[in-house]
């Protein structure tokens, strides 16, 4: 009998190929897993701008989607404007915050890619 008590030529069922398989697919998962981290990380380390009303309003956030920068020019705290000024933070806050999404759904989108994951719809 062959290692593992099936007769000679059975292998084990191809149990030795099935073993290698599943050791390079945890192999594959754990270095896609890593790189996933790394793209994480370097997304949550940048920052995305974005500005409107020809650069009245500027919003800077972080790839952790959190607002750390809010400029507003002096020229539009006109206290009769202040309906447009807020309407227009609100759109510069939620245009950077897109960008942040945006870089980081393409960083895991090329991580994943190619990637050949029965049972996993990847």
């Amino acid at each position: 009998m062959a290692k593992g008590g099936f007769p000679k030529g059975m292998g084990g069922f191809g149990g030795g190929n099935m073993m290698r398989q599943q050791a390079q697919m945890q192999q594959k998962i754990m270095k896609m897993q890593q790189e996933m981290a790394k793209a994480q990380e370097e997304v949550e380390n940048s920052q995305f701008t974005a500005s409107v009303g020809g650069g009245t309003v500027k919003a800077v956030v972080s790839g952790k989607k959190e607002l750390v920068e809010l400029t507003i020019s002096p020229e539009a705290l006109n206290p009769e404007d202040a309906e447009m000024v807020q309407d227009m933070v609100v759109s510069a806050v939620n245009e950077a915050l897109r960008q942040a999404e945006d870089a980081m759904n393409k960083g895991m989108e090329g991580l994943t890619r190619g990637l050949n994951l029965p049972g996993l719809g990847l």
